[in-house]
């Protein structure tokens, strides 16, 4: 059972981030900058989770050594990754592209968890992340256009798949001594503080409340607050303190199928052949990368 909440606590994780690109790409495509929907996405998210953890009486006190790892957590992720991760789907013009160079991050991950937390990586497992990177190669290259800045777009990229792996550290290291939506709450607050300048300087500069405070604009931010912000990160650091950086991460190779099916059932794309094929050989890869060799002992 254990097991079972373990994954469905990634696999939904991964499905909300999937259609994150989705919602953000249908912001930008609004022209709403970056820098407003990204503070106000983190703020609300921090504020949901202070409320809850406040009313499901959890403690939320920040022991002080701990301090520099929040900070650091905050920085990796959401102020670096999400700039990055964003401004990546705006200047390469495409969601699915870019969830594709988001999920190198397993190959960067699995390097952090084998150097920092001394984790094992069997040849299945590495076999595993091969075929999962290679089936979602299938899925996610379907010949999109790409925009005029695409290379400075998938160096964002790159960054921000350097800051995942930075934040999935952070979460391991903090995951002993915190509930996951007391990191995530804190991830958050302090994102917000460490964004409000870009807020003020970028995000407001031709304000109209007609429209960015409008329900076409409000909607895809609530979504991304709510579910793939203050869900979808509990559920991940959850998942990350039970799997480890490496096998959790892994999961994150998975998040340009759900890009691509989340905008072919919205009708902003479509999937050929090849590309279901591709989601059937990723899923046996992500399979292969979970799976651990019992001790001898607990055979017998």
């Amino acid at each position: 059972m254990k097991k079972f909440i373990v994954y469905s606590s990634a696999v939904i994780s991964i499905i909300f981030w999937g259609m994150s690109y989705i919602w953000s790409d249908e912001l930008l495509r609004q022209g709403i900058p970056v820098e407003y929907f990204l503070f106000i996405r983190i703020l609300i998210a921090g504020v949901i989770l202070l409320l809850v953890n406040l009313f499901l009486g959890i403690s939320i006190r920040m022991q002080r050594e701990d301090s520099l790892f929040f900070i650091v957590l905050a920085a990796c992720e959401p102020m670096i990754y999400f700039f990055c991760e964003t401004y990546g789907i705006k200047f390469t013009e495409s969601p699915t592209y870019a969830a594709l160079i988001i999920a190198c991050t397993p190959v960067v991950a699995a390097m952090a968890g084998v150097i920092f937390f001394k984790e094992n990586i069997s040849l299945l497992n590495r076999i595993g992340i091969l075929v999962c990177l290679a089936g979602l190669f299938m899925t996610s290259v379907c010949g999109e256009r790409v925009g005029k800045y695409f290379i400075l777009g998938v160096v964002l990229l790159l960054i921000a798949v350097v800051a995942e792996v930075g934040h999935a550290s952070c979460t391991k290291t903090l995951s002993d001594r915190y509930p996951p939506s007391v990191i995530v709450m804190y991830q958050f607050l302090i994102g917000s503080i460490l964004m409000f300048p870009t807020f003020l300087s970028n995000g407001i500069v031709d304000f109209d409340p007609e429209v960015y405070l409008s329900w076409t604009v409000f909607r895809p931010i609530l979504f991304l607050a709510v579910l793939c912000s203050s869900l979808a990160f509990s559920l991940w650091a959850y998942a990350i303190k039970q799997l480890g950086v490496t096998r959790a991460c892994i999961f994150l190779s998975m998040i340009p199928i759900v890009t691509a099916v989340g905008a072919t059932i919205l009708g902003q794309d479509s999937l050929g052949i090849l590309q279901w094929c591709g989601i059937g050989i990723a899923c046996a890869g992500l399979i292969a990368t979970q799976y651990t060799k019992k001790p001898a002992a607990l055979k017998q």
